[in-house]
């Protein structure tokens, strides 16, 4: 109560903007609902995504992205992450992670598919 006459005093400008938004009633809420974008992703953008995202849920560091494809409900990704750092760097333990974005960007999966030291080559994908 005493937070309504608060917000037409200082600071008014953030407040009153902030509660608006909660507050809306007609077509603003419908807009707000879904993210902010409805079309799909362009590609760089959707990359981006990945990355952030598998990043923040592996807590590891991600190195690479090998494999992109645009599927019918979003993307698919195959991203290399550094699982374990070693002396010297060709040694490091990577892994591969399939990764599945849908077509705004939220991962909606990921699993790790192999673990691999860096200096190595993958005889098992040659196109």
């Amino acid at each position: 109560m005493t937070n309504s006459s608060d917000s037409s005093h200082a600071g008014s400008g953030n407040t009153s903007r902030t509660t608006a938004k909660k507050s809306s009633r007609g077509s603003e809420p419908d807009e707000e609902a879904p993210p902010r974008r409805t079309e799909r992703l362009r590609p760089a953008e959707a990359i981006r995504e990945a990355r952030e995202q598998l990043g923040e849920l592996t807590g590891k560091p991600v190195d690479a992205v090998s494999t992109f494809s645009a599927t019918e409900d979003g993307w698919n990704l195959e991203v290399e992450v550094l699982e374990l750092s070693r002396v010297p760097d060709t040694m490091s333990l990577l892994a591969s992670y399939r990764v599945t974005l849908d077509h705004q960007g939220m991962l909606t999966g990921y699993q790790r598919i192999r673990r691999y030291e860096r200096g190595r080559s993958d005889d098992r994908r040659s196109g």
